[in-house]
């Protein structure tokens, strides 16, 4: 059978999604949980592997298994051996051919930005800091430009293995939230750490220090040297992947607000 799982987790307490040596990992503590329900070894996938800091509110994950249990049995049985932090959802079974991964139609990120002169402590590793106010109408005007396909090479991390930087950014919005600036980025799939570095461009935007035009220039330019430093992981999120209906999961809700 093959079975399929949502997964929310606080990114702060592991060193990404993918499996390391040291086990210290999302993907590690979720396979050693659910190994001790069916009873044997269990490999999972996911739909999208987050990186060191990064949390998921609606991460979706698949694995194979021959050991017959209830859907509550899965997301009870695992949650009792999971650490804080790290909570399973819901469960159901899917077709057999069904991928957590390729058959995405999109993933959906949020980025939560605290713009004030003092840095965050009650939501320390919760939300990106910059230390001052920002100019939303600058970084709306940008982040409409990065709308569409595009080579998004300027913004992808030199380590990615991605076969082609040519990603579809579908959405990418910026609203004020309270205290706080929401980013949205929705797209067929990302690039490693492409939205951290859109993010810490379109808050040099917003800084000043970078106009909507040459923020446009750099994406031309596919050169990952000519744009802003890397944001920090701590205010991502992943908190809604889409599937064809065929798929048979339950709705994926992409709402998320801080209190």
């Amino acid at each position: 059978m093959r079975i399929a799982l949502g997964v929310e987790y606080d990114g702060s307490g592991f060193h990404g999604w993918q499996t390391q040596p040291g086990g210290a990992t999302v993907q590690d503590v979720l396979e050693s949980a659910l190994g001790k329900i069916a009873c044997h070894r269990v490999q999972t996938v996911c739909a999208g592997r987050t990186d060191t800091g990064v949390h998921a509110t609606a991460q979706v994950v698949h694995f194979d298994t021959e050991t017959p249990r209830t859907s509550t049995a899965w997301v009870r049985g695992a949650n009792s051996q999971l650490p804080s932090g790290v909570s399973v959802l819901w469960s159901c079974k899917t077709a057999p051919g069904f991928h957590a991964r390729f058959d995405a139609l999109s993933r959906t990120y949020r980025y939560w930005v605290l713009p004030r002169g003092a840095r965050p402590g009650l939501l320390q590793g919760r939300v990106g800091w910059w230390h001052g106010a920002l100019d939303v109408t600058a970084i709306q005007a940008a982040a409409a430009r990065l709308v569409g396909e595009h080579d998004f090479s300027a913004f992808r991390a030199a380590e990615c293995q991605a076969r082609t930087p040519v990603r579809t950014l579908q959405r990418c919005a910026v609203a004020p939230a309270g205290p706080y600036l929401l980013f949205e980025f929705q797209a067929n799939a990302f690039l490693q750490h492409m939205v951290r570095n859109l993010v810490g461009a379109l808050v040099y935007v917003g800084a000043g220090r970078m106009t909507p035009g040459a923020l446009a220039d750099v994406l031309v330019a596919r050169d990952r040297r000519l744009a802003p430093p890397t944001f920090s992981p701590e205010g991502l999120y992943l908190t809604a992947v889409e599937y064809p209906p065929a798929a048979g999961l339950p709705s994926q809700n992409p709402a998320f607000l801080f209190p």
